[in-house]
C-alpha cells in the first residue's frame, strides 16, 4: 500500500510549498535520530515524503498515480534526489537550533549517500585532459604534416615503469588500506552516521606499496616532466578542428591517462581558400584575353601551372583543374577551382578607344 505522504508530514493536499517546507523542517528537528529521543526510521519517512511533494513533477505523479516514476520511487533512494538539503537546513546549526553539533556540511553529508543506497562503485582515478594549440600554414593543413610537440605533463616515471618502486626491490602490503585499495570512513550527519569508501591515498588504489620508493619519482610512479610527442595531422583538416590523443594526457599513480587535446588553427592563404576538398583562386584576366582567349601560368600548391583560358561567354567563369585540389581518402584529390576575373583599364590611349568604337559598330 502506497505510502500517505501528506498525512505522514501533516498537511492538507492543497498545501503549498512553504507549508511543505515547514512541516518537515518541524517533523526534522523532532525526529532527528541525532536528537535524543529521536526516530531515525520516522525521520527518513518524513525526508522520503519531503523529496516528493517539494518537487512539482514527483508532486504531481504521486497525486495522480499513487506513487512516483521520474526517480522519486517511494521507500527508493531516488525519493531524496531533486531538492535542497542546504535549503532545508537553513538554521540546523548550533547557534540556531541547538540540536546539532555544529554547521551541516552537505559535501561530507552526500560524500557517503551513494553507499548507503547502494550507488557506492567509484570509478578508478583518471588524469587530466590537456589542452594546447597549434598553428599551420595553409600548405601543411591542406596536405597533412607530421608534428613534433613539447608538451610539459605528469608523465609515468621511465625508470620504473610507474611501479613506484626501484628496480629489483619487492613491494609490501600497503599499511594504510590493509591491501584492499580502499579506505572506509564513519561520518556523522544530520541523517544519522554515513559510511563511505574511498580509494586509498597511500597506494592509489594499488593494495601494494613499495619497499624502497623509486629515487626518481620518489614512490609516486608518475613524474612531472617535458615530452616530445609525434603528432600526425590528417591533410584537409578544418580551422579550428581538434584532435584527440587518447591517454596523451596528465598520469596519475594508480590510474589510467587523460587525453590530450589539440586544437588546429589553419593561416589563411593569399592566393587560395579551402571549399570542402577543392581549393578555389581567383585569375585577373585582360579584356582582350577575355575575349580572345589565352594562356596563363598560375601559382598552385604543388607549383607552378599552365592554365589555357578559353574565350569567355561571361564575366565570371570558373576553370576546373581536376586533381589538384584538397587529398582524401583512397589517395584522391579533389580539384582547383579557378575564377576568371576580367579586368577592364583604368585608362585608354586614343588607339583603343578608335578600336573599341570599330567593335561597337561591329555589334560587339
Amino acid at each position: 500500500m502506497a505510502k500517505d505522504y501528506y498525512t505522514i508530514l501533516g498537511i492538507d493536499k492543497k498545501a503549498g510549498k512553504d507549508e511543505i517546507k515547514k512541516a518537515f523542517r518541524k517533523l526534522a528537528h523532532r525526529y532527528h535520530p541525532d536528537k535524543k529521543g529521536g526516530d531515525e526510521a520516522k525521520f527518513k519517512e518524513a525526508s522520503e515524503a519531503y523529496a516528493v511533494l517539494s518537487d512539482d513533477k514527483k508532486r504531481a505523479e504521486y497525486d495522480a498515480y499513487g506513487r512516483v516514476f521520474s526517480g522519486g520511487a517511494p521507500g527508493g533512494a531516488g525519493g531524496f534526489e531533486g531538492f535542497d538539503f542546504n535549503d532545508i537546513f537553513k538554521g540546523f546549526t548550533a547557534s540556531g537550533a541547538g540540536e546539532f553539533a555544529g554547521n551541516v556540511n552537505m559535501d561530507d553529508l552526500f560524500g557517503g549517500f551513494a553507499d548507503m543506497f547502494g550507488g557506492g562503485n567509484r570509478q578508478s582515478r583518471r588524469g587530466r585532459d590537456i589542452s594546447i594549440d597549434v598553428e599551420l600554414p595553409f600548405k601543411e593543413a591542406i596536405f597533412g604534416v607530421t608534428r613534433k610537440i613539447l608538451i610539459t605533463k605528469d608523465s609515468i616515471c621511465e625508470k620504473c615503469s610507474g611501479s613506484g618502486a626501484e628496480h629489483g626491490t619487492s613491494t609490501k602490503t600497503c599499511p594504510t588500506c590493509s591491501g584492499k585499495g580502499q579506505v572506509v570512513e564513519q561520518r556523522r550527519s544530520p541523517f544519522g552516521v554515513f559510511q563511505s569508501v574511498s580509494m586509498c591515498p597511500t597506494c592509489h588504489g594499488r593494495r601494494v606499496v613499495p619497499e624502497t620508493p623509486c629515487a626518481e619519482c620518489k614512490g609516486r610512479g608518475v613524474k612531472n616532466k617535458q615530452d616530445e610527442l609525434t603528432v600526425n595531422i590528417p591533410a584537409g583538416i578544418e580551422n579550428g578542428q581538434m584532435i584527440r590523443m587518447t591517454g596523451m594526457g596528465e598520469a596519475v599513480p594508480g590510474g589510467s591517462a587523460g587525453d590530450l587535446y589539440i586544437k588546429v588553427h589553419v593561416e589563411p592563404h593569399r592566393r587560395f581558400r579551402k571549399e570542402g576538398v577543392n581549393l578555389v583562386t581567383e585569375l585577373p584576366v585582360k579584356i582582350t584575353d577575355a575575349l580572345l582567349g589565352a594562356e596563363y601560368t598560375i601559382e598552385t600548391l604543388d607549383g607552378n601551372l599552365s592554365v589555357k583560358v578559353p574565350p569567355l561567354r561571361l564575366t565570371d567563369e570558373i576553370l576546373r583543374v581536376k586533381g589538384k585540389g584538397v587529398p582524401t581518402e583512397g589517395g584522391r584529390r579533389g580539384d582547383l577551382l579557378i575564377r576568371v576575373k576580367v579586368e577592364f583599364p583604368q585608362k585608354l590611349s586614343k588607339k583603343a578607344k578608335g578600336l573599341l568604337s570599330d567593335l561597337r559598330e561591329e555589334g560587339i
